[in-house]
């Protein structure tokens, strides 16, 4: 007897290459139009339509109506989490692009991960969370120190009430570039919020980089060099107030 449930139709719809790359695509958690998707996936206009109708009915995507446009984005955090994953997997296994694009090394310096920071700055970000003493690492996860709480606040993020969300709090996510975690969870959502906010960084348009302004480099510069007894960068260099 068979249990459980039955994966090779979900695995099936996202081995087909054009739909690996619209799903791809979507993980900078920017809603696109089928036009859009189209160009990505190297497709035309009416083969994208029936790729992107078997992903709405498979609950991969969800689409959005505005006017005359409809908007495709990806259907939540765990669809983001799993192609997260496969990247993983793929980057591990030596299943890479052979002609890597113009924006390969900004993409893995600084990317989108869904809603929240990857690429080598998200896992610096990360580490320097837990030499600093504002991360506590486990090997279940990760946990918010009563320091951290206190920085976080500073710098404009109520972990109180992030914690009483359904999504997790915070969440090691396995960064496919540098084989080392980066924040997730809705703690790493708030934080990339908090760095767009404060003028730190910003998205590059159609694409999942992560451009750093010069005062987010400075001041990222200084912070993640910080010993864990120096003052904590947030009284200098504060996204939330430079």
């Amino acid at each position: 007897m068979k249990d459980g449930p039955h994966i090779a139709r979900i695995a099936a719809l996202i081995g087909d290459s054009a739909r690996a790359e619209v799903l791809t695509a979507l993980m900078a958690d920017r809603a696109l139009t089928a036009t859009e998707l189209a160009a990505v996936a190297g497709v035309t206009k009416q083969t994208i339509s029936a790729h992107l109708a078997k992903l709405l009915d498979a609950g991969l995507l969800s689409v959005e109506h505005q006017g005359r446009h409809r908007y495709f984005r990806l259907a939540d955090r765990d669809v983001a989490h799993l192609l997260e994953s496969l990247m993983n997997v793929a980057f591990r296994a030596g299943a890479v692009r052979l002609r890597s694009s113009p924006r390969e090394p900004a993409l893995r310096r600084a990317r989108m991960c869904y809603d929240h920071l990857a690429g080598e700055v998200g896992v610096q970000f990360y580490e320097a969370l837990v030499r600093q003493g504002l991360l506590h690492a486990t090997p279940l996860g990760a946990a918010v120190t009563p320091a951290g709480a206190q920085w976080f606040a500073q710098v404009g993020i109520d972990t109180t009430a992030l914690a009483q969300q359904r999504r997790m709090l915070c969440r090691p996510c396995l960064d496919w570039s540098e084989r080392r975690h980066h924040l997730g969870g809705a703690l790493g959502a708030a934080l990339l919020q908090r760095l767009f906010d404060g003028g730190w960084a910003r998205r590059a348009q159609g694409s999942r980089v992560v451009h750093f302004t010069a005062k987010g480099e400075l001041a990222l510069r200084d912070w993640l060099t910080a010993s864990p007894d120096a003052p904590r960068a947030a009284t200098t260099h504060d996204p939330a107030r430079t």
